[in-house]
Order: structure tokens, then C-alpha cells, then sequence
């Protein structure tokens, strides 16, 4: 026998989880065949993890394990095998050429057999036409084959522990999914393995999306609602106006054959029919479609800056006595407001209040509650000089002042990035002018904010304004802002009683 076909016979008679001759070999219904004590481990492998299903390692073809079947004809085989392999004068017979007695270090791939040095530069090599694909063997030691088979069954081994640990990863993760969809009866035998974390973060989620999706439900019912409304009016004024145009025309319809009556006795009257006044059939307000996706951008826009929520305190340091922060440091008020007619404060500073917290790098945003109040300013404010004022009574006031030059401090070029709401409607924004005058922009709100969120991108420059009570739509947008220190969250209460807050994240 060559060596070649000794190669492939013990290939085939070598066991594919051992990597060993056969023993005691059983067959499955595929053919293939493994030893006793390898393919029973494996089967016990099967039934813990796999819940009792076999597979054949090689095909991976179902079978139970009662079918397994010794191959006696194999075994038979590999008793062969290991008396070639442990004769010494055939093993020794097999590492030398036949004809030249030399060793077999060459292996020729066309003629499939071992050849030595001498049937390299033989005739037969020599003559024919197309060189022969030849291959250095190059021999190993028992030593190195066993080290190398130790290595291979421990990757072995670990690539069984791997699969068994995405197995059971990947059955946490299904009975995660059915918990957070409110089927802890579909957990499976192992309901411990589920995480408190994994839990909740995907409670946590399916509340916001359903959240989300039921505020945009509120917003369309709403608009649903206000356009059937409109849509029932008109048609009852139509209807009115019909039946007094009906009711006119009866009345002329009575004149006039009262007249007709008169001009047969008397021909020199006349009389000329006024129409009535008819409705038009066209409906004066037609239903218009909301901004579905306008809603939709501003939703999106209001949730990726909220994402950035801090939890802003504001600082108890203040030295105007007039001026109350609350226990929790969210709350700021003023405790007895000036009351004065045709006279405007001229330090609205006095009444300022600065974050505890101090940015100079990244994005922030927070929310501040101005519910009941008339008058406010509030924003970003990178300046803190202004603040270092002695203590006084917070307001003073010069009747010679003029109106303009009342949020003079109130601009970029100072530090000051902030929207004001005055006289109980009006809300300005104020910018940079190259004037002393600044410059003061009045801002159209739809609906009057109860709640305004402030976000601050340092790197981007940008200081935005948003109405939380208006679907979160933009108020208004500071551009190109540099800020030349660390900016701070800026609240005013002005001279108005009620009180602001500062809300904590996600409220």
C-alpha cells in the first residue's frame, strides 16, 4: 500500500471529535462514525444545553441517541491500521523507496506516492513531458503530534464553551424582549439570568416611545376637534340665513301681489322685486391638514437637545436682601415688589441670579417654569463682574432714564445671551448694534410659554430658546456666540411676584 492510501485510510478511520483512531466505534444513520466515549459525552452536552435534540458534530443531522449502532466492520479496519502503525519493519518499510532504498522525503502529487532523491532525477521524472508537481515531507515527532493534538482539542473545547455562551447570551436576550412586552411567563426555565438593568432600560424606552406617540395623539384630536367645531358653526349659521332668506322672500313674495292687486285698480305705481340676499355654498374656512411633519421635526428637534438635560441649581450666594432662593436651590423669588407708574427700573442686574453649575466646554440644556408670571429674562450669561456688587435694596430707579437704554447690559458684546418677557404679552430678544442703543427684537409666540427650555452648545456657539408648552416649537436662536469665559445658567425674576423653577431632568 502506498502512502498516500495509508493517509487516507487512516483519515477515514480517525475520530472527528478526537482526532484518534476509532474506538469502539458507533455510526449514525448518517454514516458518519465516532468513537463510544466521545459521541456519549457529546450527547450528554446535548441534553443539558440543547434541551434533549442531538445533532451529528460533522453534518449536523438530527438523530436520538438510541439509534447509534457499533460499526464492527470499522473496527475491524482500525485494528488493522494499529498493527501497520506498530510494525516496525512495515513502518520501517514505509519510510524507505523500494526500488532505491533511499528515505522517502518527496511526495509527487501526479503520481500520488512518496518518492526519494533518486526517483526525483530518475528517468521516469527526467523524460516526461510536464514536470511533476513534487512536495517536501518534512517529518514530525510523536512529541510535536501530541502537542499539537493537545492544542487543537483545547480549542476545541473552547469553541464548545463559546457556543454554549452565545446559546445562553442569546436566550437571555428573548426572555429580556418578552419580559419588557409583559410576558414573564414566556421566560423559560432560567427567569434569573434576565438582568434588573436590561429590564429596565427596556421599560424604560417603550414608556418614551409611548409617551411620545400618545402626546402627538392628544395634538391631532385636539386640532380634530377645533376644525369639526368651526365646521358645525358654519352650518348653523347657513342654516339661519336661509330661513331668513326664506322668511324675506315670503314677505316680499306677500308685498307684491298686495301691489299687483293695487296696480290693477291703480296703473300709476311701480314696484321693482329685491332679490335676497343669498349664502354662498362655498364654505368660508376649509379644513386645512396640520404640519404633520413640521410637528414631527419639531418633536425631534426638542428630544435630541433634551438629551443633554442638567440638573441646574441656582447659587444661594447673593447679597440682595430682596430676593428669596428656596431649600432645594430650584426656585427664586422676590419678596416685595415696587409698584411705580411711568417709571422704569434702571439695574434690572439687582435682580439676577446665576447656576450653581459653570460650563466651558460641551452642550446643556435645562428647563425653567414661568408659569403666572408677567414680566422675566432669562438665558446664558458669561460674565460675572456685574455680580460683584455691594449689598442693596434691589431696585433703583431714574425717572430721567430712557426706555431703549434699559437692557443696555443685556447683549452679546456684554456676556448676555437671554429672551425677556415684559408687560404680561411682549417678548423680546436682544442683540449686539452698532450703536449704544441695543438692539431689541420682538418675538411672535402662538402659544404663551408656561415652561421654556434653554440649550447651549459651547463649541457650536449657539444659544436656542424652545416652548415646552408649544410641542417644544423654537422661540428663538442666538448664532456665532463666543464666549470668552465660563457661560452660567441666567435667571431674572424681575419685579414680579411669582415665583420661577428651575425643573429637574425629564419632569
Amino acid at each position: 500500500m502506498d502512502l498516500q492510501a495509508q493517509v487516507n485510510l487512516q483519515k477515514d478511520v480517525t475520530c472527528p471529535i478526537c482526532l484518534e483512531l476509532l474506538t469502539e466505534p458507533l455510526s449514525l444513520e448518517c454514516d458518519h462514525s465516532f468513537c463510544k466515549a466521545c459521541i456519549t459525552a457529546k450527547n450528554k452536552e446535548s441534553v443539558i444545553h440543547a434541551g434533549g435534540e442531538c445533532s451529528c458534530p460533522v453534518c449536523q443531522s438530527r438523530y436520538q441517541p438510541g439509534t447509534l449502532q457499533p460499526n464492527r466492520h470499522l473496527a475491524t479496519i482500525v485494528e488493522r491500521v494499529r498493527e501497520i502503525n506498530t510494525n516496525p519493519r512495515k513502518r520501517q518499510k514505509r519510510e524507505f523507496c523500494e526500488h532505491h532504498g533511499e528515505k522517502l522525503h518527496m511526495f509527487c502529487k501526479d503520481e500520488e506516492q512518496a518518492i526519494c532523491r533518486l526517483c526525483v532525477v530518475s528517468r521516469e521524472h527526467q523524460e516526461d513531458e510536464k514536470a511533476h508537481s513534487l512536495i517536501l515531507m518534512v517529518p514530525f515527532s510523536q512529541e510535536k503530534l501530541q502537542e499539537a493534538l493537545k492544542k487543537l482539542r483545547k480549542e476545541q473545547q473552547e469553541a464548545a464553551e463559546l457556543e454554549a455562551d452565545i446559546r445562553e447570551e442569546r436566550a437571555t436576550w428573548k426572555a429580556g424582549t418578552d419580559f419588557s412586552r409583559g410576558s414573564p411567563h414566556k421566560l423559560g426555565p432560567h427567569p434569573d439570568r434576565l438582568t434588573t438593568s436590561f429590564s429596565n432600560h427596556m421599560q424604560t424606552e417603550r414608556q418614551r416611545i409611548l409617551k411620545g406617540f400618545n402626546e402627538m395623539r392628544c395634538i391631532l384630536d385636539s386640532l380634530e376637534q377645533k376644525e369639526l367645531q368651526k365646521l358645525e358653526e358654519d352650518e348653523v349659521n347657513v342654516l339661519e340665513n336661509l330661513v331668513a332668506a326664506k322668511d324675506q322672500l315670503v314677505q316680499q313674495s306677500q308685498y307684491m301681489r298686495e301691489l299687483i292687486s293695487d296696480l290693477e285698480h291703480q296703473m300709476s305705481e311701480t314696484w321693482t322685486l329685491k332679490k335676497p340676499k343669498m349664502v354662498s355654498k362655498k364654505q368660508k374656512n376649509a379644513f386645512r391638514v396640520p404640519d404633520l411633519s413640521g410637528m414631527l421635526q419639531v418633536f425631534k428637534e426638542l428630544t435630541e437637545v433634551q438629551c443633554y438635560w442638567v440638573d441646574v441649581m441656582l447659587n444661594p450666594v447673593n447679597a440682595i436682601s430682596n430676593i428669596v432662593i428656596s431649600a432645594d436651590q430650584r426656585q427664586v423669588k422676590i419678596l416685595h415688589p415696587f409698584t411705580f407708574r411711568n417709571v422704569y427700573p434702571c439695574d434690572f442686574s439687582a435682580f439676577s441670579v446665576l447656576g450653581c453649575q459653570c460650563f466651558s466646554s460641551g452642550k446643556y440644556y435645562w428647563e425653567v417654569e414661568v408659569s403666572g408670571k408677567i414680566a422675566w429674562i432669562l438665558g446664558v450669561c458669561s460674565s460675572k463682574r456685574c455680580f460683584n456688587r455691594k449689598k442693596s435694596s434691589g431696585f433703583t430707579f431714574d425717572p430721567n432714564l430712557n426706555h431703549s437704554n434699559v437692557y443696555s447690559r443685556y447683549r452679546p458684546q456684554y456676556g448676555y445671551w437671554v429672551i425677556a418677557l415684559q408687560n404680561e404679552s411682549e417678548y423680546k430678544a436682544f442683540e449686539d448694534s452698532s450703536t449704544s442703543d441695543p438692539k431689541v427684537l420682538t418675538l411672535s409666540m402662538a402659544v404663551p410659554p408656561r415652561r421654556v427650555g434653554v440649550f447651549l452648545d459651547y463649541e457650536g456657539g449657539t444659544v436656542s430658546f424652545f416652548n415646552v408648552t408649544n410641542h417644544g416649537s423654537l422661540i428663538y436662536k442666538f448664532s456665532k456666540c463666543h464666549f470668552s469665559q465660563t457661560a452660567y445658567p441666567y435667571i431674572n425674576p424681575w419685579n414680579c411676584p411669582a415665583p420661577m423653577t428651575l425643573c429637574p431632568p425629564s419632569s
